[in-house]
């Protein structure tokens, strides 16, 4: 199955008009996003909604996958929030692939937000499915 992009995702997609158009790098064995939540992001009072630091471990396991040369979606992610992110400040988000073998459809991949300070406000792991 061929994925198509059509530059509207919602975490990176340059042309999404409320998109958080975020840019990825690769750093040493890591896939990295950095993004500092505005209020327009945030849950509770100062905080950053739970779900969009969901949605950007999400993307960035993704991601890296796809910069493998790999179609592939997530198929499943578990998220354990450690601390609350709060409105303002820089986040980090980091993403390594497990072990990818050729006769699985499922690669293993794992994810942690950190604050400006290097505390981890968020992990994540995740079982990205090839297409």
């Amino acid at each position: 199955m061929e994925l198509d992009n059509d530059d509207g995702c919602f975490v990176c997609g340059k042309s999404n008009p409320i998109g958080l158009k975020l840019d990825f790098v690769t750093e040493g064995d890591e896939y990295v996003t950095y993004f500092t939540p505005e209020k327009q992001h945030q849950g509770w009072v100062g905080i950053v909604h739970g779900g969009l630091v969901a949605t950007v471990l999400d993307e960035v396991m993704t991601r890296q996958v796809h910069v493998l040369g790999i179609n592939a979606v997530t198929g499943e992610m578990t998220i354990r929030l450690k601390r609350p992110a709060r409105i303002g400040h820089k986040l980090r988000f980091a993403a390594k692939v497990g072990e990818i073998k050729d006769n699985s459809r499922v690669i293993l991949s794992s994810a942690r937000a950190t604050d400006e300070d290097g505390t981890v406000v968020a992990e994540a792991a995740g079982k990205i499915v090839k297409v």
